[in-house]
């Protein structure tokens, strides 16, 4: 039986502008690594501002990069921000659900400019378990957007490419430091840059990370996959299986009794009969 999983569908829209010039959306899920991109070096020239929900978190004035002060920022984000003093970009390290919400970013100097990254954080499990054979598919969330530019790791190792030219897609051992355990059994959707793993091994288990840049932000995603021996069943299988066999047994039970005490008491009967 072929078992397809497809993670994270409900992301549409992933670190692209919806709503016009300067104002994007970004959508996330637990755990992930993001930067929020400025599109600038600052060369000291512009003096950049991070906000969050109106909260100033980070900023660059001349040589001085800072990231939050402020106690109830410091208390959001305790450690996971950091600012590209070269570009101001700002990363955010091991996504929460309170991290969702409005990101402002103000980049004053000759011109001025704005920018507003509308953030969601979705509470997902990346926790992948699938039997030997069966056919998996990491789900990146992306829909027609093949200029951005993906790679998948397994366990640090390179199997997959999307360089941003639909021609230009490896999987496998044509890519740089490839794997060959998955020979001819990786797909690999240009539009979208989903992985498929079909006739999945034992060997498959572990942790796949996806890297995926565009013009507006970056983010690195991890999926747990864990291949199991189809031959096994699951502790909630065997649970049903010994509920199922709990049952028929106490069935047969019921019926041998009632057999019994029919035929007790036909016996019985007859005898009380034969004795008048």
């Amino acid at each position: 039986m072929k078992l397809l999983f497809i993670l994270f569908s409900a992301c549409v829209l992933l670190c692209h502008g919806v709503f016009g010039v300067g104002e994007f959306t970004v959508s996330l899920t637990e755990g992930d690594f993001v930067t929020l991109h400025t599109g600038v070096k600052t060369n000291h020239q512009y003096r950049i501002r991070w906000y969050f929900n109106d909260i100033r978190i980070a900023q660059i004035t001349g040589n001085l990069c800072k990231t939050c002060k402020d106690v109830q920022c410091d208390e959001i984000f305790r450690d996971r921000l950091e600012l590209d003093n070269q570009t101001g970009s700002l990363t955010i390290t091991s996504i929460m659900t309170a991290d969702a919400g409005h990101y402002k970013l103000k980049i004053l100097g000759s011109p001025s400019s704005e920018k507003i990254f509308n953030v969601t954080v979705h509470d997902q499990m990346k926790i992948v378990p699938v039997k030997e054979r069966e056919t998996v598919t990491l789900c990146t969330g992306l829909y027609n957007h093949p200029d951005d530019f993906m790679r998948w790791h397994f366990n640090d190792t390179l199997i997959a490419e999307i360089n941003g030219h639909p021609n230009k897609i490896c999987t496998d051992v044509q890519c740089e430091d490839g794997d060959e355990r998955f020979r001819d059994r990786l797909k690999l959707d240009n539009q979208t840059g989903s992985l498929t793993i079909t006739n999945t091994r034992n060997t498959d288990s572990g942790l796949y990370k996806l890297q995926i840049n565009s013009s507006s932000c970056s983010i690195i995603r991890s999926f747990s996959v864990t291949v199991t021996d189809s031959h096994l069943e699951t502790p909630a299988q065997d649970l049903v299986l010994y509920n199922m066999e709990a049952v028929c047994v106490s069935a047969v039970l019921f019926v041998l009794a009632v057999t019994f005490g029919f035929a007790v008491t036909c016996c019985v009967c007859r005898k009380h009969k034969q004795k008048k």
